[in-house]
């Protein structure tokens, strides 16, 4: 199922289901004074600058995404840029909660002639008590078990996003995995919990039961892609040095208590688990706070406002420190052990602020032999492969940041060599 590019009478019907859940969720008070201060911004300094900088910038000074995008492209990505560094998370998670995006989806597929979902897709808890989650399962023939599991953690700076606001992005996907020829492609997609309703490792440990209990479906690793963008990303390669730290253990023969990113899960039951297949990453938040991370003039994060997401999440201590921040893990074999079968497909954007940190994630795993691959889109932005969906015209250019994952994947799981090694 592939629909048509968002409208502007979809985001009028966005907005209609929006209003009254940031009453309910974020309040009157805050709903208000969140949009009385956005006036400015948009009544002056929006189509100011949009007008300043699309048609009275000379086109050799413009920046890439200006000149190549739409108006609707620049226009949304204007407004999500002030939005992620001026409006309050409380208030930014309702756009993509559950209770706005489900409906959203469904008046999109009945925009489209669709009465009810082409695919079969369903919520999903598992474990139990203290330690249980949530997830969506997409499926092809859920009565079938699956020849593939793609299992994504969705961004949001650890205090935004649900599975949700995902779906369609993953049906696609789905419907792509259908089209390169598995039979029973499934996705898996963890609801994690955000801050600040609870923080690091809470996140963590949601993640690796969320892997756990894919194995138990699958029953097999090397048909398992973990997945992720931005800080989906993160806990994705959390959860693999987690995974790395008991294979170490296991080598070793001591008890998996006693390895390195273990300690910061003491006292919480954490499965042993092995690697999967793969991993594939979209605009991974690599290190949570690092001066790689770039000024860019046209991306919709901006560092400071990355960093202070950072320290909600993750704290002073742990801020610093793997598994909560990947990229601060110096250990050549602690990395080699967390590799998946295949290694990494990373594809990330060369105007977004996580650029200079993303290419020095993939020199590093390379230079340590770990089949890593990265597709750098000139002048796109964060986690664009997600935002071209919605945001982009033409089908070619809404599947261009999909196509070549799934590509991928299909060459990478066809791989019989023992290793993913360059």
């Amino acid at each position: 199922m592939i629909l048509g590019p968002v409208s502007l009478v979809d985001c009028l019907v966005f907005c209609i289901f929006l209003a009254p859940q940031l009453l309910l969720q974020a309040g009157v008070f805050l709903t208000l004074s969140t949009a009385l201060q956005a006036l400015p911004f948009l009544l002056l300094r929006l189509p100011i600058e949009f007008t300043r900088e699309r048609y009275f910038t000379p086109p050799a000074q413009q920046p890439i995404f200006v000149k190549e995008s739409t108006i609707f492209e620049d226009v949304v990505i204007r407004c999500v840029r002030y939005a992620f560094a001026k409006i309050p998370a409380s208030v930014g998670r309702v756009f993509f909660s559950r209770q706005v995006s489900l409906p959203f989806i469904r008046w999109r597929l009945l925009r489209h002639g669709y009465l009810r979902f082409p695919v079969s897709w369903r919520s999903h808890r598992f474990g139990e008590g203290n330690a249980s989650s949530e997830g969506v399962w997409i499926m092809h023939q859920p009565e079938l078990p699956p020849d593939i599991v793609v299992y994504y953690a969705h961004g949001g700076g650890f205090a935004m996003g649900s599975s949700f606001f995902y779906l369609e992005f993953l049906v696609v996907w789905h419907h792509l995995l259908l089209e390169a020829g598995y039979k029973n492609p499934a996705i898996f997609a963890l609801e994690y919990t955000l801050v600040p309703d609870d923080i690091y490792p809470r996140q963590l440990h949601e993640t690796l039961l969320g892997y756990k209990h894919v194995l138990d479906v699958v029953h097999d690793p090397a048909k398992v892609c973990v997945a992720g963008d931005s800080a989906g990303g993160t806990l994705i390669l959390s959860m693999l040095l987690e995974l790395g730290a008991q294979a170490q253990a296991r080598s070793r023969e001591q008890p998996a208590s006693q390895s390195g990113p273990r300690a910061s899960l003491s006292g919480l039951d954490v499965p042993m688990l092995c690697t999967p297949r793969m991993a594939v990453l979209i605009s991974p938040w690599v290190t949570l706070m690092t001066n790689l991370h770039a000024r860019s003039m046209v991306d919709y994060l901006d560092r400071e406002s990355l960093w202070r997401y950072a320290h909600e999440y993750a704290g002073e201590y742990m801020l610093h420190n793997h598994p909560a921040s990947p990229g601060c893990c110096l250990d050549d074999g602690l990395w080699k052990a967390a590799s998946p079968q295949k290694g990494y497909y990373v594809t990330y954007g060369s105007d977004e602020v996580f650029g200079p940190d993303v290419e020095n994630f993939i020199n590093r795993q390379s230079r340590l032999g770990i089949k890593t691959a990265g597709l750098r889109v000139k002048g796109g932005i964060h986690a664009w492969p997600v935002a071209c969906l919605f945001l982009s015209s033409s089908i070619q250019d809404r599947l261009s940041g999909l196509k070549p994952i799934v590509k991928e994947i299909r060459r990478r799981f066809d791989d019989k060599s023992a290793e993913g090694r360059v």
